[in-house]
């Protein structure tokens, strides 16, 4: 699937195709943003933003949410379950009809793969990706590079592992485009029935021992229900194999870092202990959702 060049417009599907400059612009602004001494401002003041969540998120949706309010924009939340999608209306339809109704952007998040693009291309109002399908959520890239950012000051050359479920993961792939484009290294680590063997030409898998010597290390959320090919029968047996554990932590790098995309399943992907320990940024990553949402709102709509 060709991804929509999002340099064309205010979109922001996917950091696959973004250039090193535009990524660069928009975390230089969360830092902006991040600073700023007032919670509110009026940068989208009378502008309408619509966050539809084809799918259940309530951590992103409330970060861009928060985000749009410190912006001064008006927000109207929309949640299929609760909506005429569940009656059999499009999400195509959907969207045109709120874009018909005057909203000024739209933040969407949706379980299908592919459907973006071609929303997209016939809706007139930015629209911006909040996750779609396994296929990207650019956001969540964008706030896990400006963490590593503000730990390491440069991303080129920095050795970034992510382990986990990489087939599922909308997230890996994300971050796989980003960092390259800004020259970082990175490696997958995962068992062969959670491996995307369509990005084994991008980035190489490598063992756990591996994985550890990296710069940053990033745990995946690990859903063991969604594996026909039950490898692991229990979630002890998968953090044996693939879990950041205490004594696996003791061989990092003393510099380097823990991340996870949250929300994190302790002591099955990473164990409770070094969720909240020195060198783990998953809180800070969380709060870093913000300010990178405000930098993405006000690009959508200035």
């Amino acid at each position: 699937m060709t991804p929509l060049n999002v340099a064309s417009g205010q979109h922001l599907l996917g950091t696959r195709g973004m250039s090193a400059q535009e990524i660069t612009s928009i975390l230089d602004r969360a830092a902006y943003w991040e600073q700023y001494p007032v919670k509110l401002s009026n940068h989208l003041q009378g502008r309408f933003v619509a966050n539809m969540f084809f799918e259940n998120s309530t951590r992103t949706r409330f970060s861009f949410e928060v985000a749009e309010k410190r912006l001064g924009a008006q927000v109207l939340n929309f949640a299929a379950a609760v909506s005429s999608v569940e009656k059999g209306e499009s999400i195509y339809d959907t969207v045109r009809t709120l874009e018909s109704m005057g909203i000024d952007a739209g933040v969407i998040r949706m379980k299908p793969n592919g459907l973006l693009p071609e929303i997209a291309r016939n809706i007139k109002v930015p629209l911006i990706n909040a996750g779609d399908g396994n296929n990207e959520h650019p956001t969540q890239a964008l706030l896990d590079l400006y963490t590593m950012r503000k730990r390491f000051g440069e991303l080129r050359g920095l050795s970034v592992s992510i382990i986990g479920d990489i087939q599922h993961s909308r997230v890996a792939r994300s971050n796989l485009w980003a960092l390259q484009t800004l020259g970082a290294n990175v490696s997958f680590c995962a068992p062969p029935s959670m491996q995307a063997a369509e990005l084994a030409a991008h980035a190489p898998y490598v063992t756990m021992d591996e994985a550890i010597q990296a710069d940053v290390v990033m745990m995946l959320r690990v859903q063991l229900e969604r594996h026909e090919q039950k490898v692991f029968k229990t979630a002890a047996e998968y953090r044996a194999a693939y879990g950041l554990t205490v004594e696996r932590a003791q061989a990092m790098a003393p510099h380097a870092i823990i991340m996870h995309p949250a929300p994190v399943n302790r002591d099955v992907e990473i164990d409770s202990e070094l969720v909240e320990s020195s060198r783990s940024k998953i809180f800070e990553q969380m709060s870093h959702g913000v300010p990178i949402r405000m930098a993405v709102m006000e690009r959508a709509l200035s």
